[in-house]
């Protein structure tokens, strides 16, 4: 295997990244460690201990739970994220007679332990530098469809070449900057995990969306899960006969927790930051994309919590889509207001003004790069005109469920047809079970009347656009007069009614057969999107065309702002390993206004109405009656803490990280963001991104005095007396 972990950072780009080793914005890749001196900022440790290249250290204690991150906290792979995280394995482990979603969930033993169907569990084991290797099948004069395709092959070639050297691992090829690095990552891949401890939804979500991305919060956003392998300690799909997995070095839980002003790091997994683009970007995102995102997912949620509040069994089948929608659509409006409150769009104008007099007054950058800003606005001039088409026809497949299931059936039938490695990567062989078994989760959580509700409002949205006009494949569906339009509508519904795509067995078989054997298929939803594919098709092109040139532009801008003032050039996340640091700290988000950076139990208790969303369970409120704290009172407050505030640079993906001390001990688990900081993703400032943890204590509390569940304090070596 090859080295552990080997520096990535090219020389070139090192300067930029390392100037800002004294400030706290920044989510750094864990090799730049030593250049950080965490020890300065009150890291109590070594940072070699944090990450070390040949012993074990604190990042092998870390992992990533499907799109979130978990840390385990004990030798035998208990795993700790957050209940939003878990919240698929729990809603899909509930029924109406067992309903473990609305009642909680504990494992007593690991034998009653559910296995959560869909989730994986990835350590980082090394990652190298690919960026030559990846970068020579490329040149400027390739069309740019075929530049994305060419880079994106490549990419696969080395993941497979890297999976073939190292039996037993995954390997990813991730693009650290923009047309310019890749790395290589491998991870241990982790496929039997199950879940072992869950509150009730009315403490894992507790204050719903009313409370998302807002603070105060009172929400006990926190699960146990575990990982496990074969017996032999290699990774396998679930068997009974599995055993825990056995982390190199679990994280230590501190029962203690912080103060107000204490050093906390977070090591996680963060999605994608995008901060290095430019004005025109960030137009299209508060004037087109974002604000149609918002409309579309808002009355989905609310179509959704109607047809839940009548039948308990479709609620518990959309609570996961419906959370997941819900967590975007109040983000998204944060973002919107955002970018307007900071003026975003009028300041990054200013800052490519000066890089353009820098341009301008160098001839050799003139001639090389004086079309570089007028080149990347038209690509977004392009997405912002065609953008409200577009995004509404990808939501039509996405929105009505019978659709996404046929267009999956036909992508994988089409796609199959070829060479592996020039496959989309959901049907290369390496993870086409994967994308099969998640739809067949899908599947089972289809309520055809919403889907026909779904489908009416997609129409009549695409039928206000004209979208037909654009898009000629969507007559079948859209267009014509009134009467030929009720009349499709109404065959459309019976299609969906009828449709076979909500039997798995059906969806087995069609998996397995050609796109002509599948265009012989009596089923009317599937016929429909035959039609509608190949416009699917040709946008999926288009959208990788626009990857590649603006790929290769922005790797031109990487350049211009290297030469410019490398010290405002921080990287952008992209879903890989990171620490970011930073302190317990309130913030005030308006005039004479000012957030105290610790919420308690008190505050559960002032809210706690008994109607949605702010209803405590009964064992809750009988422990405080009972005044049965336990050592989780905070010594200054008097209280026991439930939630914490602290100014780490966060984003999505970072949910569930641990949020550790001056020790690296784990005193909260990260879960959100202040509605002010929803615009991490384009731009952080320290007076106002704050993130969100779930405190220790409250975790603690909640999962042995609440519900009793010692034997996993025991399990993480906390005591509850």
């Amino acid at each position: 295997m090859m080295n552990r972990y080997l520096r990535w950072i090219p020389a070139s780009l090192c300067i930029a990244i390392c100037s800002h080793a004294f400030s706290d914005e920044g989510m750094y890749p864990v090799s730049e460690l030593p250049r950080l001196k965490l020890e300065t900022k009150g890291l109590k440790i070594g940072s070699e201990e944090l990450f070390n290249a040949d012993k074990v250290s604190v990042v092998d204690g870390i992992c990533k739970v499907n799109g979130c991150t978990g840390s385990f906290v004990s030798a035998d792979g208990l795993i700790i994220t957050n209940h939003h995280c878990a919240f698929d394995a729990i809603q899909k482990g509930s029924s109406s007679s067992n309903d473990i979603l609305q009642d909680g969930f504990i494992a007593k033993t690991r034998a009653d332990e559910i296995r959560a169907v869909g989730y994986t569990v990835r350590i980082t084991e090394s990652y190298s530098d690919v960026s030559k290797e990846v970068l020579q099948v490329a040149s400027d004069t390739m069309p740019f469809l075929d530049r994305t395709k060419a880079i994106d092959k490549r990419r696969k070639e080395l993941e497979k070449e890297a999976e073939q050297k190292n039996a037993g691992l995954r390997a990813e090829v991730a693009e650290m900057f923009p047309g310019k690095t890749y790395v290589l990552f491998l991870y241990t891949y982790l496929k039997d995990v199950r879940l072992v401890f869950a509150p009730p939804i009315s403490i894992g979500a507790f204050g719903g969306e009313t409370d998302n991305w807002e603070w105060p919060r009172h929400t006990g956003d926190f699960s146990f899960m575990r990982a496990y392998t074969a017996p032999n300690g290699s990774a396998a799909e679930y068997s009974p006969e599995n055993v825990p997995f056995k982390p190199k070095r679990p994280i230590r839980v501190n029962a203690q927790g912080v103060n107000e002003e204490d050093f906390v790091f977070i090591l996680g997994y963060p999605g994608r930051t995008v901060r290095q683009k430019t004005a025109s970007f960030f137009r299209y995102e508060q004037n087109i994309r974002l604000p149609i995102v918002a409309e579309l997912y808002a009355w989905q949620i609310a179509e959704m919590e109607k047809a839940g509040a009548v039948d308990r069994g479709v609620a518990i089948k959309h609570s996961s889509r419906s959370k997941s929608l819900a967590n975007v659509e109040k983000r998204s409006r944060g973002q919107v207001l955002g970018l307007k409150r900071t003026d975003l769009v009028s300041k990054r104008v200013d800052e490519e003004t000066k890089l353009k007099e820098f341009v301008n007054a160098k001839p050799e950058f003139k001639a090389k790069y004086s079309n570089l800003f007028r080149e990347i606005d038209s690509v977004y001039e392009e997405m912002s005109a065609n953008g409200p088409v577009e995004l509404h026809f990808k939501e039509l497949r996405s929105a009505c469920r019978t659709l996404s299931f046929a267009f999956t059936l036909l992508d994988a039938a089409v796609e199959r047809q070829k060479e592996d490695l020039d496959r989309e990567a959901p049907y290369m062989e390496r993870n086409f079970s994967l994308t099969m078994q998640q739809l067949k989760l899908d599947v089972g959580d289809l309520d055809r009347n919403t889907d026909v509700v779904m489908m009416n409002g997609m129409l009549e949205r695409l039928q206000k656009l004209n979208a037909n006009k654009a898009i000629p494949e969507l007559n079948v569906i859209v267009g014509g007069s009134p009467e030929d339009s009720k009349s499709v509508k109404t065959a459309l519904q019976q299609a969906i009614m009828n449709t076979r795509l909500g039997d798995v067995a059906f969806i087995e078989e069609c998996s397995k057969k050609t796109p002509a054997e599948l265009e012989r298929v009596q089923d009317g939803v599937l016929q429909v999107m035959i039609r509608l594919y190949p416009a699917y098709r040709k946008l999926r092109d288009l959208d990788k065309e626009r990857d590649g040139k603006l790929n290769q532009l922005y790797g031109s801008l990487v350049e211009v702002k290297q030469a410019y003032e490398p010290t405002t050039f921080v990287p952008d996340a992209n879903a890989t390993l990171r620490i970011t640091y930073g302190r317990v700290r309130g913030y005030s988000p308006a005039d004479a206004v000012q957030r105290t950076p610790i919420s308690t139990l008190d505050g559960v208790l002032e809210k706690t109405t008994g109607s949605e969303p702010y209803i405590s369970p009964k064992k809750l409120l009988a422990t405080v009656a009972a005044k049965d704290f336990g050592p989780f009172v905070h010594p200054k407050l008097g209280k026991v803490p439930v939630a914490i505030l602290y100014d780490t640079d966060t984003t999505g993906g970072n949910s569930g990280s641990p949020v550790l001390n001056a020790n690296a001990e784990l005193v909260a688990v990260n879960f959100d963001r202040t509605f002010e900081a929803t615009i991490n993703d384009f731009a952080w400032n320290s007076s106002y991104s704050r993130s969100i943890g779930v405190d220790i204590r409250y975790v603690l509390w909640v999962t042995g005095r609440v519900y009793g569940a010692n034997h996993l304090l025991e399990e993480m070596g906390v005591s509850s007396r």
